[in-house]
């Protein structure tokens, strides 16, 4: 699946092209300097999370239905935290690991124990374990989120950076 994430003022705007040829459009407002969606990218995809937000996305799942289904499932916030549904287990997983990038990449940067030590309160405050392999794949998150970000600080308001979605890593919606 080819993703384009476009810069804007107030919100960025998400293409994208399925492997069947079907597209959507949506757009996410700004919470910090960089696209929300795009630390779910690095970190999904080096986790091989096939149901997290991106996998379930190129599976056909309209990104507003994602949204939909982590709230029916039991999405643990502070407000609601209860044992979520084992079908949104990666989503959450990934929700809390994106936190800490975010933070981090705001904050000028954390190494791996640092992000870590963000995570493990929040994956069991949502009531999920960390992801399989997590601890081991931080540098590798890292190693393509980084670069991504100092793309993305350069390029001006409407322009455009482009990822792929491997097509092996998706769940059929």
């Amino acid at each position: 699946m080819r993703i384009t994430i476009t810069k804007g003022a107030s919100a960025d705007t998400i293409a994208i092209e399925r492997a069947d040829g079907s597209r959507a459009t949506f757009g996410f407002p700004k919470k910090g300097p960089y696209p929300h969606d795009a630390y779910h990218f690095f970190i999904e995809r080096e986790l091989g999370m096939a149901a997290g937000f991106w996998g379930l996305v190129a599976g056909g799942m309209a990104p507003d239905a994602v949204q939909a289904l982590t709230l029916a499932g039991g999405h643990a916030s502070a407000k609601r935290a209860e044992r979520p549904d084992p079908a949104i287990v990666e989503l959450i997983q990934a929700e809390r690991l994106v936190e800490c990038f975010e933070a981090a990449s705001w904050g000028g940067g954390a190494d791996d124990a640092s992000i870590l030590a963000m995570a493990e309160p929040g994956w069991a405050a949502s009531h999920v374990l960390p992801p399989a392999g997590v601890t081991e794949k931080l540098g590798a998150i890292r190693a393509r989120l980084d670069p991504f970000l100092a793309e993305w600080r350069a390029l001006p308001e409407g322009g455009a950076l482009n990822l792929e979605w491997p097509d092996n890593l998706e769940t059929r919606a």
